[in-house]
């Protein structure tokens, strides 16, 4: 697989609230981006969780795939811990297989360090992929924790937080778009303006989550895979 995705975000609220919306599969699909739908298949008490999941690629198309996922919900250091392993064989899907975790991390101060590390094999090679879906889907995820983070700390819904990013998205592009037409030039600086300025504060934005591991430390030791991902089948 390709160089692994790693996003990280802090949220000022409960560990239980955030595990709720992040392991309930109708919850889970309001706020990430990368999924479109999530249902669990029957599984035996005390055996990993498998789901299937599908991304609308078109209007009324599905690309579905399978998956499998366990959890540590009680740990000796007081984290929490989520792994997953998930598989494609539609061909329109550009990955074929993938992995990757969740760590819930409380901090001392309150609230917790929301993380997540994941890797895929692409299906349309490497190049492509290294220039068009690995940051595509390294922005979709930071976007979706902050639109997670949203809905936790400040109770905007998902589908609010969608809208609000739409809305303002839109607003830009018309002060650039009549910036241009009283005169060409004034578009330069406006344009730049409008990719620069930050979403406000109410909006979900990629560019407030960490994008990069901690190196040292014990930051960068629960950052690290958990040995419960090696322990899952495939899918």
């Amino acid at each position: 697989m390709g160089a692994g995705l790693y996003i990280e975000t802090e949220i000022g609220v409960d560990l239980d609230l955030v595990w709720e919306r992040t392991q309930d599969p109708a919850q889970h699909q309001r706020w990430d981006l990368r999924f479109t739908r999530i249902a669990y298949l029957p599984s035996a008490e005390g055996e990993p969780q498998r789901f299937t999941y599908g991304v609308r690629v078109l209007p009324g198309f599905f690309v579905s795939g399978t998956g499998i996922s366990a959890g540590e919900r009680h740990r000796p250091d007081g984290t929490r811990t989520s792994a997953l392993r998930f598989a494609c064989g539609h061909p329109l899907s550009f990955l074929t297989e993938g992995r990757g975790y969740w760590r819930y991390v409380p901090c001392a101060e309150g609230g917790l360090r929301f993380l997540t590390g994941y890797d895929y094999a692409p299906r349309w090679g490497r190049l492509v992929d290294r220039l068009l879906f690995r940051p595509l889907m390294g922005w979709a995820t930071a976007w979706s924790f902050d639109r997670l983070r949203l809905w936790c700390e400040r109770g905007i819904t998902p589908e609010r937080a969608l809208g609000r990013a739409l809305g303002e998205v839109a607003v830009r592009l018309l002060v650039v778009a009549v910036a241009a037409w009283i005169a060409l030039p004034a578009a330069v600086p406006v344009l730049v303006a409008a990719l620069l300025l930050p979403p406000l504060p109410g909006t979900p934005a990629a560019r407030r989550c960490l994008r990069r591991p901690p190196e040292r430390g014990p930051a960068a030791s629960v950052a690290a895979p958990p040995v419960l991902l090696d322990r899952l089948e495939r899918p």
